[in-house]
């Protein structure tokens, strides 16, 4: 079967979009399948670096288009750039030979809109991989309004998109009833989180003490966020805690990743003065166990309009590493419904936006609970790798979508 997976990001990015769909084109391709990656040759948080505009890389096929770089500082040039390389996709679209299926992720916004065309043109399959709702995103985060010609345009695209899919994947189930509630019919919608790293992730405790040596974080305690920074995961209350606590030589805030929002943490910190935070960028993927092993505490966080419009695929890296969780957003939530069932015994707490002094209460709390803990728990199988991605590509290759 060939198989088309359309997204802006792909190997060697390190943004979770490019790792997912990393992982499920080279298990396409060992099961057989032709599969060819479109995506862009600037890479996402370094765009000074281009890539190859044609690769092979473990049996697939990747095509990189161009795409203009005028950077995160303005909603226009970051409209700029995304139409650039939509533009450009397809371009390159109209050259491919026909595929039998077209997979299309969510990176930039709408790009499942030209798959879904492109496998209308085709008369293949579409299959929608929901990593995030737009406009709805947008329109919840301000930077649309919802009455404006824009949204309208972009909402009627994204309905399209949702009724021509043969085959859409919601990542939970806040998503899933977003989705049903633009009339989409249930049934072909399934719900598959993002499946924890198995392979690359795990905890690492001779990494953990490496890297918290080259770090000077020994004898710390060291509350992590790592990630996308966006908007979306506001981190104000993050920042209030690391200010409530800046008196405590003890505890150090690590912020980890890059994004839209990375800058804005860096000038904080430098601002501030604060010596208790430390700002890193991403980790190679290699480094990846050793950087989150590092942490006492991971943060995970999802602004108040975003349920189910984003998920926090982070919670499974932090599972996979023994982590205790601290959860700011809304409730009930995909996090809460995890860590809160019958039997978890996972430590973690939770706090609202805005309770920035109630979380530092809670990161002592959760230091003295954790102290006496002798290794990681894991929360099982049910996010494993092994479980999902065998359950995706069935549904993918599944022979009676139309």
């Amino acid at each position: 079967m060939k198989i088309l997976l359309l997204n802006q990001v792909f190997y060697p990015d390190v943004a979770a979009t490019a790792q997912y769909l990393r992982e499920l084109a080279t298990a396409l391709v060992e099961q057989g399948h032709e599969v060819t990656v479109v995506c862009a040759r600037r890479s996402y948080d370094h765009p000074e670096k281009i890539y190859p505009a044609q690769e092979t890389w473990r049996g697939v096929n990747i095509l990189r288009v161009y795409s203009s770089y005028f950077g995160k500082r303005a909603k226009w040039h970051r409209a700029v750039d995304f139409a650039s390389f939509i533009l450009c996709s397809c371009v390159r679209l109209l050259f491919l030979p026909r595929h039998d299926v077209v997979v299309a992720l969510t990176t930039p916004p709408l790009i499942s809109f030209i798959g879904a065309w492109r496998a209308k043109l085709w008369r293949a399959k579409f299959c929608y991989w929901v990593m995030d709702m737009n406009p709805d995103e947008a329109i919840a985060a301000g930077w649309l309004r919802a009455d404006s010609f824009a949204a309208k345009m972009l909402e009627r695209m994204s309905r399209f998109s949702f009724r021509r899919a043969a085959w859409i994947i919601a990542l939970d189930r806040f998503m899933r009833d977003r989705i049903i509630a633009k009339g989409i019919a249930p049934e072909k919608i399934a719900v598959l989180p993002p499946w924890s790293q198995d392979q690359d992730v795990r905890f690492d405790a001779v990494g953990r003490e490496m890297f918290r040596q080259q770090y000077r974080l020994t004898g710390k305690y060291v509350v992590m966020y790592s990630g996308n920074h966006s908007p979306v995961h506001p981190l104000d209350t993050v920042m209030a805690a690391a200010e409530q606590l800046a008196g405590d030589a003890t505890i150090v805030f690590c912020f980890v990743g890059g994004g839209s929002e990375f800058n804005r943490v860096q000038a904080w910190a430098k601002a501030g003065k604060h010596t208790n935070v430390l700002c890193l960028p991403y980790q190679p993927l290699a480094q990846l166990s050793a950087s989150l092993s590092a942490a006492d505490a991971h943060v995970v966080v999802m602004g108040n309009a975003m349920l189910g419009l984003v998920h926090p695929c982070k919670i499974y890296n932090m599972l996979a590493v023994g982590a205790p969780v601290i959860y700011i957003g809304p409730q009930p939530s995909h996090v809460t419904e995890i860590l809160d069932r019958p039997g978890a015994a996972h430590p973690w707490c939770s706090v609202l936006h805005g309770e920035g002094k109630v979380l530092a209460e809670q990161i002592q709390q959760l230091r003295l609970r954790s102290e006496a803990r002798q290794c990681p728990t894991v929360i099982t199988t049910e996010f494993a790798k092994d479980v999902l991605l065998p359950r995706m590509i069935a549904g993918l290759t599944k022979s009676d979508l139309s």
